[in-house]
C-alpha cells in the first residue's frame, strides 16, 4: 500500500518453518518493481536449518532490490549461541549507517568474549552446522511421526528451523477442569497444568488454531514430552 515501508521476508520462518518457493519470491519481487521507496528485510537466521536444500534468496532472484534490501542473521539458531545476542546486517551503506548510529545509543556493543566466540563460529570448520542440522532434521521426523498418530491433529512439515506448528484446533470445545477449550491459549495452559508442558499458543502468531512446539532439545526429551502431549490429548477425545 502507499503506507508499505519495509518488506519482511523470514524463511525457513518461525513459527511454521516454512520456506519461499523461488515463484514466490519472484512474484513478490514484481511487486516490489514499483515501490521504490519499500526497503526489503531479508531475515536469515534460520538459512543454515533447511531440510529442502538451499533457501531461495531473493537478492539472487532479483538483483535489482540489493540496492534497498537489508539481510540480517546472526550466531544464535545455526551455532547455538541464543544467549549471546550476536547479530549482523548487510545492506546499503546508508542504511547501515543509520542503523549504527541508532543502535550505538541503545545498545551499544556485544561483549567481547561473544564477538570472539561469533568469529570462530563464522570462520572456522562448518562441519558442526552440519552435524547439528542432521540431528534437528531426526528429531524433526520422530515429532512429525509421533503427531501424526495423534488423532484430531495435522501438521504441514516444516521445511527448516526447529519448530512444529500443528493444527490442534479439532480440541476447541473439549471440555478441562478449568472449563471449555476455546482457543489455543486455553489449549496451552491446559497441556502446562494437565501434562506439565510449556507451549507457545498459536494466537501470539495471529493463528489460534495453531500451537507451536520445538525440536531444539534432545531426543529423549523430545520422545518424553510427545508422550506426555498424546495422553493429554487423548483425555480430551
Amino acid at each position: 500500500t502507499p503506507k508499505t515501508r519495509a518488506v519482511i521476508l523470514n524463511a525457513p520462518a518461525n513459527p511454521t518453518g516454512a520456506v519461499y518457493a523461488a515463484e514466490t519470491l519472484q512474484a513478490i519481487a514484481r511487486e516490489l518493481r514499483d515501490y521504490k521507496d519499500v526497503v526489503v528485510i531479508s531475515d536469515d537466521i534460520y538459512v543454515d536449518l533447511s531440510y529442502v536444500g538451499e533457501v531461495p534468496s531473493i537478492l539472487r532472484i532479483a538483483p535489482f532490490l540489493r540496492e534497498r534490501t537489508i539481510v540480517v542473521g546472526g550466531a544464535s539458531k545455526a551455532y547455538a549461541m541464543t544467549g549471546w545476542r550476536i547479530g549482523f546486517a548487510a545492506g546499503p551503506v546508508e542504511i547501515i549507517a543509520a542503523m549504527k548510529r541508532l543502535q550505538s545509543h541503545s545498545t551499544s556493543n556485544p561483549t567481547s568474549f561473544a564477538q570472539k566466540g561469533a568469529l570462530a563460529a563464522f570462520t572456522g570448520p562448518q562441519d558442526v552446522v552440519v552435524e547439528m542440522r542432521e540431528a534437528f532434521e531426526a528429531r524433526r521426523r520422530v515429532m512429525l511421526d509421533r503427531l501424526a498418530a495423534i488423532p484430531g491433529i495435522s501438521c504441514v512439515p516444516p521445511g527448516g528451523a526447529f519448530y512444529a506448528f500443528p493444527n490442534v484446533s479439532a480440541f476447541f470445545g473439549a471440555g478441562t477442569p478449568r472449563g471449555t477449550i476455546a482457543g489455543s491459549l486455553d489449549l496451552a495452559a491446559y497441556l502446562l497444568e494437565e501434562a506439565r508442558l510449556a507451549v507457545i499458543p498459536g494466537i501470539a502468531f495471529g493463528a489460534d488454531r495453531y500451537i507451536r512446539l520445538s525440536f531444539a532439545t534432545s531426543l529423549s526429551e523430545i520422545t518424553r514430552g510427545l508422550d506426555r502431549l498424546e495422553a493429554a490429548f487423548r483425555k480430551l477425545r
